[in-house]
């Protein structure tokens, strides 16, 4: 069963497309057939304006008509499409979104932290890891961080904070902005046991890949701050160079990492795992127990 699934951040808009293969009992194999992102970086409009501007609403577009001829080329029937913080934030997101749909056929969903930070969890990853041990899922994006608390085979507390690397690098995050964050995790990860994270987005897989750490094997907290430190005493165009980073990953990193040390600190999470999970994962795993689920009712 080929499926899609289309994720528009605040840094960049990506497309997902699976086969989704049924195994033994309730075990499916999600086989990736294509991967396409492109860096719109709507957040730099949208923080600034309040709007998404004439030239970046004629890059979604152009991105979704391309995206609309990957789906028939590989002969996708079932899609899900949403967008999180920035279009959440835009004042013309409703007009962009029709005209999307009216000429590519696609339904763009704007969607809640909230449920940013559950199709994150939808992913499942915790289930497959340690008992004994809690799991914090941190999501980072351009426009907000999403965390989620798995403990004891059961899904704690989620929330959504208007934290993100765009926000960031536009100085746009108060101190009390990190304190709410902050109160969360004291608030809600209270446990005897050892805390892991786990983390998604292209920023913590772009850390993962320098660091040619073994896949399965997490990162500490110690070398995250490392590379913070690292990268913080570099200009953008010297980690172009250095690491091989595209010029849109290049600014964003720092602030990224910012981000999942604090977390980290403040969870007393030593490690952090990096399974290259993200939204559009969570939106194709939901999207295959729809599809069954009205198989099984038809």
């Amino acid at each position: 069963m080929k499926l899609a699934a289309i994720d528009i951040g605040s840094n960049a808009a990506r497309l997902l497309i699976v086969d989704a293969i049924p195994g033994k009992g309730k075990n499916v194999q999600f086989s990736k057939l294509n991967l396409v992102r492109v860096p719109l970086r709507l957040g730099f409009d949208v923080f600034d304006k309040g709007i998404i501007g004439e030239e970046k609403t004629q890059m979604v577009m152009n991105t979704m008509m391309a995206f609309r001829n990957l789906l028939d080329a590989y002969g996708v029937k079932y899609l899900k499409a949403c967008a999180t913080s920035a279009m959440r934030d835009a004042k013309n997101s409703k007009a962009i979104i029709e005209n999307v749909k009216k000429k590519t056929n696609i339904q763009i969903e704007v969607i809640s932290g909230d449920m940013e930070a559950g199709l994150v969890f939808e992913n499942q990853i915790a289930e497959k890891l340690e008992k004994d041990k809690g799991y914090l899922y941190i999501d980072v994006g351009g426009g907000s961080t999403e965390l989620s608390y798995y403990n004891a085979g059961r899904h704690k507390a989620k929330q959504s904070f208007n934290i993100g690397t765009i926000r960031l690098l536009r100085k746009d995050v108060t101190p009390e902005m990190w304190m709410e964050m902050k109160e969360f995790i004291e608030k809600n990860i209270k446990s005897k046991k050892p805390v892991l994270a786990i983390g998604s987005g292209g920023n913590i897989n772009k850390v993962f890949s320098i660091s040619r750490n073994k896949d399965n094997s997490p990162l500490t907290l110690n070398l995250l701050k490392d590379y913070f430190k690292e990268f913080s005493a570099l200009s953008v165009e010297e980690r172009i160079n250095k690491y091989k980073l595209k010029a849109d990953r290049a600014d964003v990193i720092v602030p990224a990492l910012e981000i999942y040390t604090n977390v980290m600190r403040w969870a007393d999470a030593k490690e952090i795992y990096v399974p290259k999970i993200g939204v559009a994962d969570g939106l194709v795993h939901q999207l295959y127990h729809e599809v069954v689920a009205q198989r099984t009712a038809s």
